[in-house]
C-alpha cells in the first residue's frame, strides 16, 4: 500500500488489524484522485446496527432470550437462505445503470432483510447502562461480492493497459473521475444503501418480536458501515478515504465495536483523531484464520467459553464437522483492542452477550 503513488500522507492501521486481500482488514488509506476496490473489500457496506430497549437486564430471563432468538431464527433467513417473496424497498428504483448491479437486482429482492453467514450475527446484550440492547452484524449480501469482483477485474485491466506497476495485483486501482471509477463508486454506494436497509428491515423484525414478548420501548439506535470509501476533507484536502474493516469515528460520532460471540461489545463516541482519518476499529479482529481455528480449537473448551450465553447451534463445516471458526478464541481480546484505541474513541456503553444467533 505504501508504494501506491496516490496514497496521501500515511496509512492508518486499526487495533483489530489482520490480513486481507490487497489491504489488511482494519486498514484506512486516503487517496488523491484514485479509488482501489480491494481497499474497500468484498463485503461492501457490511456494518452494525444496535438498538437500546427500555428493558432492564435483570427482568429478562434466559428463557425469554431463548424464545426471542428462536422467533428471530424463524422469521429472518440466515446463511444461504433467502425470503420466498420479494421484499419492498424504494431504493430498488434508484439502482445505478451498471451491469453488475442490474444482474443481481432480481435476486436481491429476496435477499433483503436476511442475515447471511460467516461472522454475521444477531445478539441480545446486557448494557452497563442498565438496559437490554440488541445488535445486528450484516452487509450487502451478494451485491458487495459481485461489485468488488467485477471492478477489481476492471482495475486490473486499466493498470495493465497503462503499464502501471503494482506493488501487488490485489491493489489494482481506477481513476476516480473516469467512467469506470464513477461506475464503481455509484455501485458501491448503492450496495451501502442496500446494506443499511438490510439491517433496518431485520431491526424492525426483531423489534416487533421484542415488543410482542416484553412490551418494551425502543430508546435509541445506531446503524453504521465498516467497509466503504467516501469523499472527505482531511488536512485541508479532498480525499477518497477507504475504510476496510474500520468505521468512522468523527468527533462526537457514535459507533459500534463488537467483540466475538462470547465477549463484550462496545458503543463508543469518536474523538475525530486526524491521525486515523477520523476512524476506529470495526471489531475485535481475528487472531486465527478460519481453518487454523478449526485445527487448533477444542470443542469442549469453546463450549465452556459460551457458558451462560444462550446459543444453541454450532454450524457444520466440511465433512459434517462442527465449525469453530467463529469461536471467541479465534478473535483478539476486545478489551485490549478498545484500550489500544483510547486516542480514537471514548466508551459510552459496555455490552455483555445474553444470547446470540450466528448466520
Amino acid at each position: 500500500m505504501t508504494k501506491l503513488p496516490f496514497v496521501y500522507g500515511h496509512i492508518a492501521i486499526m487495533a483489530d488489524c489482520h490480513e486481507g486481500f490487497g489491504m489488511p482488514i482494519g486498514g484506512v488509506i486516503a487517496c488523491k484522485d484514485f479509488i482501489v476496490p480491494n481497499a474497500v473489500g468484498v463485503d461492501i457496506g457490511c456494518g452494525m446496527c444496535a438498538v437500546k430497549t427500555s428493558l432492564k437486564p435483570d427482568l429478562l430471563s434466559s428463557e425469554t432470550v431463548r424464545f426471542i432468538l428462536n422467533q428471530v431464527r424463524n422469521q429472518i433467513p440466515m446463511g444461504f437462505s433467502h425470503h420466498k417473496t420479494d421484499q419492498q424497498w424504494s431504493g430498488f428504483l434508484k439502482a445505478p445503470d451498471t451491469a453488475v448491479v442490474l444482474q443481481e437486482l432480481n435476486s436481491s429482492r429476496k435477499q433483503l432483510g436476511t442475515l447471511g453467514g460467516g461472522n454475521h450475527f444477531i445478539e441480545i446484550q446486557s448494557g452497563n447502562d442498565g438496559h437490554v440492547w440488541f445488535m445486528i452484524h450484516s452487509g450487502s449480501r451478494n451485491f458487495g461480492l459481485k461489485i468488488a469482483e467485477e471492478f477489481h477485474k476492471q482495475a486490473l485491466s486499466y493498470c495493465n493497459k497503462h503499464h502501471l506497476e503494482l506493488p501487488h495485483k490485489d491493489l489494482a486501482y481506477l481513476p476516480f473521475d473516469s467512467d469506470q471509477g464513477q461506475d464503481y463508486f455509484s455501485a458501491m454506494n448503492f450496495a451501502l444503501a442496500f446494506a443499511y436497509e438490510n439491517r433496518q428491515q431485520m431491526k424492525s423484525c426483531i423489534a416487533d418480536i421484542f415488543a410482542n414478548e416484553t412490551r418494551c420501548d425502543f430508546l435509541h439506535e445506531i446503524n453504521i458501515h465498516h467497509n466503504f470509501a467516501a469523499e472527505e476533507i482531511h488536512y485541508g484536502r479532498s480525499l477518497i478515504v477507504h475504510r476496510k474493516g474500520a468505521t468512522r469515528a468523527g468527533k462526537n460520532l457514535e459507533g459500534i465495536i463488537p467483540g466475538s460471540m462470547g465477549t463484550a461489545s462496545y458503543i463508543v463516541r469518536g474523538k475525530g483523531n486526524p491521525d486515523s482519518f477520523d476512524s476506529c476499529s470495526h471489531g475485535a479482529g481475528r487472531v486465527m484464520g478460519r481453518n487454523e481455528a478449526n485445527r487448533k480449537l477444542n470443542f469442549e473448551q469453546v463450549r465452556q467459553s459460551m457458558k451462560g450465553i444462550v446459543f444453541d447451534t454450532w454450524p457444520k463445516g466440511r465433512k459434517g464437522k462442527i465449525d469453530l471458526s467463529e469461536a471467541p478464541a479465534a478473535y483478539k481480546d476486545i478489551d485490549a483492542v478498545i484500550e489500544a484505541q483510547k486516542d480514537l474513541i471514548d466508551v459510552i456503553v459496555k455490552l455483555k452477550p445474553l444470547g446470540v444467533v450466528k448466520g
